[in-house]
């Protein structure tokens, strides 16, 4: 196996094990709470709303191979509003490697006081459709049996997932693993590695400052075996209830600043850039995360409150 084709391995093989700080299964969103779905299906059915958010992520832009995330989630209560339903569509791609997920989510809330304080329990069951083609790898040596012997991997994993979420109208906490079953996955002919279990803990507070101003402190914790324990916080200001600014700072790893705007009281739009802290700036201008959401409302509930997660 020639040098450029070994190291393009490696690459791979160290995201796929999580055995490096930024090497993670799961894929990386920074504006997660505008959408919590993508890690917690107790969040489906939560507004009051048919709500349809779209999510394109370019991660350390500028660094050939580097993950890029395109995310398309679809989630409503139903009549009786303690059950909600969720559709997930996720596509990742990381060097030669791929995986198209659709999971399907269903959430259970119960209303435990006169403020409409809710606790949801959710699950979601769904396919990953895993593959990697090593052909299209750029090589120097026409011979090497891997791209002569047109390596290319597919595979088709079933996976649930599990959530619970506590919410107010200024107030969330949720906790989560999206993926249980510890599938297998082929690497290489003779390389194998599992899906491993991701853990997500999360939740935030909106707290008004004056009038026409909110702030809104966040924070995700992120536990994944063989891989350091992910910290993230964020701080956000929603002014006159039209637009977010907000900075985020994720330990040892990114900082970086978000932008909601709510063009109306149904459509938004979003913006986020995280710089990289570790040695991957040297080879990446950082990352670019862009979301779009759309609230599909009955005329008769009409619009009650702002959405502030």
């Amino acid at each position: 196996m020639n040098q450029k084709i070994k190291i393009s391995v490696l690459f791979i093989i160290l995201f796929t094990m999580s055995a490096s700080i930024q090497a993670q299964q799961e894929t990386q969103h920074s504006m997660y709470f505008f959408n919590p779905m993508l890690i917690n299906p107790a969040y489906a059915g939560s507004q009051e709303a048919i709500q349809v958010t779209g999510t394109v992520r370019d991660q350390w832009t500028g660094l050939k191979g580097a993950p890029k995330t395109q995310a398309l989630s679809l989630h409503s209560p139903l009549k009786t509003e303690s059950i909600g339903l969720g559709l997930t569509l996720l596509n990742d791609q990381l060097g030669v490697t791929k995986n198209t997920g659709a999971y399907a989510d269903l959430a259970y809330s119960i209303k435990l006081n006169k403020n409409n304080n809710r606790l949801a329990f959710g699950v979601k069951l769904g396919m990953d459709f895993f593959r990697q083609d090593f052909s299209t790898l750029r090589i120097v040596n026409e011979n090497d049996q891997i791209y002569t012997q047109g390596y290319n991997y597919k595979k088709s994993l079933f996976n649930v997932g599990a959530g619970a979420y506590y919410y107010g109208k200024r107030h969330y906490i949720g906790i989560s693993t999206p993926r249980i079953l510890k599938n297998k996955i082929n690497i290489t002919a003779d390389q194998s590695a599992l899906q491993e279990n991701h853990y997500y803990l999360f939740g935030g507070i909106v707290i008004k400052m004056k009038p026409g101003i909110n702030m809104r402190p966040s924070f995700i914790v992120k536990y994944v075996n063989n891989a350091p324990l992910s910290i993230e916080g964020n701080l956000s200001f929603l002014f006159y209830d039209k637009l977010w600014i907000g900075a985020m700072y994720r330990h040892k790893a990114a900082t970086g600043l978000n932008i909601m705007y709510n063009v109306n009281q149904n459509f938004r739009i979003g913006y986020a850039y995280d710089y990289q802290l570790t040695s991957l700036q040297k080879f990446s201008a950082g990352s670019h995360e862009i979301m779009i959401g759309y609230d599909l409302r009955s005329k008769s509930k009409g619009f009650k409150s702002p959405r502030y997660f």
